[in-house]
């Protein structure tokens, strides 16, 4: 027997979850289970802190994330439509599974986010490639269409997402927390497994390591929603169940399923994606026609800029030319790119600065 804990919400499911990454890749370890995958909200942080703490341990990392899904497009943003969304996993397979998660990530954060980083239908059709979904927690849509009674649109959801992602490639995903509204669901999911030949594949929901770490996060969501532990009304877990389970625990939550408990190694198998480190990745910038040397060519558009947003200000050129002196140190290896901010030199003018780095000083139309 196996199993493998696919739903995990580490420190950077930010004032949410409560699992210190070295300490869940411990515990994992110490259960006995062979990988680990981390699914924080709509974010990928700690992916390679994760990565690494697991590997350190001896246990396979699986990097994935709990997506925020728009109801509608991720442009739109109607309080009291566009911030109801719901949730799915995405684990990755391989490398281009992690290209596509970044970038649903990214956009998350630079296209759609409203209260959350959203993603939406479009994207996830456009970037699939790679990934392996689960159907999601109670907020999923599939099982709040199911919770509501609309058994016809939690299918229609069902066959879209097996038909995007492959046939092997998607779960429908059963939890039990001790919460009447899981049950509920969990009957609907097995019978669309039954009905759809869509496999299982039970988890559960880790916000924090142990079941005794429960009171740590009920004070990060008392932290995240401004309210006391006192207060009688606010926002809390039901159960204490949210922790890192043994494979035992596991199974008996589905007994009569046991290919739920199977079906998590079975992806874990798939998901080999591995971290190359001591080597850049950054883009190699191409040069329009006619430039042969990419310093040469940022200090061209640096004068430019500079020519068009600081013409009256020839205090300013000092600045220019400390910067200008960065890119020479480094430009020989890394070509085109920003520099981040570097330590204020004692003699040199106060540089304006924007979001913890210093603006190069490029043409209007450079301006990203």
């Amino acid at each position: 027997m196996s199993f493998v804990h696919l739903h995990v919400h580490t420190e950077f499911s930010l004032l949410d979850g409560a699992c210190r990454i070295d300490e869940v890749a411990q515990r994992a370890k110490a259960l006995g289970q062979t990988a680990l995958a981390v699914t924080d909200h709509g974010v990928m942080y700690g992916a390679v802190a994760f990565y690494k703490a697991c590997k350190a341990a001896g246990v396979k990392p699986i990097i994935g994330c709990e997506v925020y899904v728009a109801p509608r497009s991720r442009t739109q943003k109607e309080h009291g439509i566009d911030n109801n969304y719901s949730h799915l996993i995405l684990l990755c397979q391989n490398e281009t599974g992690y290209h596509n998660l970044c970038y649903l990530v990214s956009a998350g954060f630079t296209e759609g986010f409203y209260i959350r980083p959203r993603i939406d239908w479009e994207l996830l059709h456009a970037h699939s490639e790679g990934l392996i979904c689960l159907s999601g927690c109670l907020a999923g849509e599939i099982p709040q269409a199911l919770l509501h009674g609309d058994y016809e649109a939690a299918k229609a959801r069902a066959l879209e997402l097996k038909a995007l992602f492959g046939a092997e490639n998607f779960y429908l995903e059963i939890q039990d927390h001790g919460i009447r509204e899981e049950k509920q669901t969990a009957q609907g999911l097995i019978r669309l497994s039954k009905e759809l030949n869509i496999p299982l594949a039970v988890t559960n929901d880790a916000h924090y390591t142990e079941q005794k770490d429960a009171y740590y996060q009920d004070v990060l969501l008392c932290i995240q929603t401004g309210k006391t532990v006192d207060e009688p009304n606010r926002m809390r877990f039901e159960t204490q169940e949210f922790y890192l389970k043994d494979e035992q625990q596991m199974r008996a939550l589905f007994p009569d399923y046991p290919e739920a408990a199977d079906n998590t190694v079975k992806i874990a198998e798939r998901c080999n994606f591995d971290f190359e480190f001591g080597h850049y990745h950054l883009p190699r910038f191409q040069l329009p026609e006619g430039e042969t040397d990419s310093y040469a060519y940022l200090e061209k558009l640096c004068e430019q800029g500079f020519a068009e947003r600081f013409a009256s200000r020839p205090e300013v050129h000092r600045q220019l030319e400390y910067e200008d002196g960065l890119c020479g140190l480094f430009s020989h290896r890394l070509g085109f790119y920003r520099i981040r901010q570097a330590k204020r030199h004692p003699r040199r003018p106060r540089a304006r600065q924007r979001g913890g780095q210093r603006c190069v000083l490029l043409p209007a139309h450079h301006g990203r």
